[in-house]
């Protein structure tokens, strides 16, 4: 690419983004760039040539990246972008601060955002992608969001604007997210950490949380996250109509649904991008002949396969 811009910050050509996913594969990104500060992400965006595709990624928690790469520039928020304050009964956090931080930042402030406490990622992609568990959802406490827009504006979004739905909103082409302001209920902060460490606990005894995932694979059919109560039904999970179509435990090269929780796709050790979309899509074929269900995917898949 021609006309690059000189930023402050780290601008890498041809970077390898396999190690920044937690899935551990895909290949390099045409530019990696990793902003100093707020400036200097609005100059940037704003020199880019208006052709070159921009890709916000997080902490990779819930992306595969294909094995031939991504032709854009990938934007990865660090420090500067990571700081959580608590105002009263607002919470405003950076995109990159971790969702659990967030948690456990607001829970000493005796506001409850503990539903954020065992989701994997970051406060950019949890806005992103309405993430939610226990019933309760980004949606139900983003006060606002602030955005570089592709041209280098600084806009802040209302949660009408996001059109939240169950795991998607709607950002503007090329903006990146910046910053949430939340709001959430009072609690008293003993009882909130309480809370959180008991649904660590439930989490770490049903999901594969020692292994290489993305979190869930699919999206609840039912279109709603686990409620985490008993009396919860589980004809409409991702996870039971996986485990009913016989795929619990399946591999394609290295890689596996889980064992412990059929809804995890992991990388065993050597997957490629390619083996675990492609089991993906051999779980999604047989869970629609098995039960007549279409899965949608709840991890993005982004970039190109390799081609021989």
């Amino acid at each position: 690419m021609s006309g690059m811009p000189t930023p402050r910050g780290r601008l890498t050509p041809a970077r390898d983004l396999s190690d920044l996913t937690w899935l551990r594969v895909g290949g390099p990104a045409d530019y990696l760039f990793q902003p100093a500060d707020l400036q200097d992400l609005q100059q940037f965006l704003h020199d880019l040539p208006a052709d070159v595709p921009v890709f916000p990624m997080g902490v990779g928690s819930n992306l595969i990246v294909r094995d031939g790469g991504l032709r854009a520039v990938v934007i990865r928020l660090g420090r500067g972008f990571n700081g959580i304050e608590v105002d009263g009964s607002a919470v405003i956090a950076g995109a990159a601060a971790l969702d659990a931080h967030v948690a456990r930042k607001a829970a000493d402030a005796g506001i409850d955002l503990t539903f954020l406490r065992t989701i994997p990622g970051s406060i950019g992609g949890a806005v992103r992608m309405n993430a939610g568990c226990y019933g309760s959802y980004t949606a139900d406490v983003l006060q606002s969001a602030t955005i570089v827009t592709r041209q280098g504006d600084v806009a802040t979004l209302t949660s009408a604007d996001l059109k939240f739905r169950y795991r998607q909103s709607e950002l503007p082409d090329g903006a990146v997210l910046v910053s949430a302001t939340f709001r959430g209920p009072e609690g008293d902060p003993d009882e909130l950490h309480a809370r959180m460490q008991a649904q660590l606990q439930k989490r770490d005894e049903t999901q594969p949380t020692k292994d290489r995932s993305a979190g869930s694979t699919f999206r609840n059919p039912a279109g709603f996250s686990s409620t985490g109560r008993a009396d919860d039904v589980h004809d409409l999970k991702a996870w039971k109509v996986i485990d009913d179509a016989g795929m619990r435990g399946a591999r394609q090269g290295g890689a596996q649904m889980s064992e412990k929780h059929p809804n995890f796709l992991i990388n065993t050790g050597d997957a490629t991008a390619a083996d675990l979309e492609g089991l993906g899509e051999q779980v999604r074929k047989k869970v629609y002949e098995t039960s007549g269900i279409t899965l949608e995917w709840e991890i993005m898949r982004v970039g190109d396969p390799l081609t021989d």
